[in-house]
């Protein structure tokens, strides 16, 4: 278990290891090596979702490691309270940033192999703290630095506690 502690309250996340486990591992080394604190929930889209894990408070983007696998083709759904990896639109591009499923937002699945096809790896849930993704998720938000949908008062993730 993983306890991201905010400024709104703690998000408790449980990792799924054995259907993710090349984007369990990289979450849990980005946690252990504290990548994530300091950073903010940086896109907030209510009824949709909340992005988080590669930006500071002045909108800078923190370097990460190579991008991983895309392992969405494991049977796992982007559901309500589940997180997948955020990625651009090529398949295998994720590296830190994680979003948190608001809603059952099926067309996030993998349908094929192919680019439009693969889907975002859901890789682990919120165990406890759904109130506090759902506070999140009613953000007013703005137009930051070229960003659209960033919080007009950052949701700082303040300290990563793995379990």
């Amino acid at each position: 278990m993983i306890i991201f502690t905010t400024n709104l309250g703690d998000i408790e996340i449980e990792l799924n290891t054995e259907r993710a486990p090349v984007t369990s591992r990289n979450f849990l080394r980005y946690c252990k090596e504290g990548f994530y604190e300091g950073t903010i929930f940086h896109r907030v889209i209510n009824n949709f979702m909340i992005q988080g894990g590669g930006f500071t408070e002045k909108m800078q983007e923190k370097p990460t490691r190579p991008a991983i696998a895309n392992e969405a083709n494991r049977g796992l759904k982007n559901v309500v309270g589940t997180l997948a990896m955020a990625r651009t639109d090529s398949p295998h591009s994720a590296t830190a940033q994680f979003f948190i499923n608001l809603d059952d937002n099926d067309f996030l699945d993998h349908t094929a192999t192919t680019n439009a096809g693969w889907g975002y790896t859901v890789f682990g849930e919120v165990s406890a703290g759904m109130d506090v993704v759902n506070m999140i998720a009613c953000s007013r938000t703005a137009t930051v630095k070229g960003h659209e949908d960033v919080p007009s008062e950052a949701i700082v993730i303040k300290k990563v506690v793995i379990k």
